[in-house]
């Protein structure tokens, strides 16, 4: 079984979903959207089959 969303595209599984997690499960980020740090956080989420999203992510510069 693919643990990301990357692994499950190289297999052909296209309507893979990774296993739901708690916030508490992973680490949030006050980096600004958009920003290189912020796209960096995401990319290394993917790499480790974490949702891409934390509900206390920063989401503008005043966060």
């Amino acid at each position: 079984m693919p643990t990301s969303v990357l692994d499950a595209i190289k297999l052909g599984w296209w309507d893979f979903e990774p296993e739901e997690l708690r916030a508490s499960d992973y680490d949030a980020t006050e980096a600004m959207p958009g920003s290189r740090a912020k796209v960096d956080v995401l990319a290394e989420r993917v790499r480790r089959g974490l949702p891409l999203w934390h509900q206390a992510d920063g989401i503008d510069c005043d966060d």
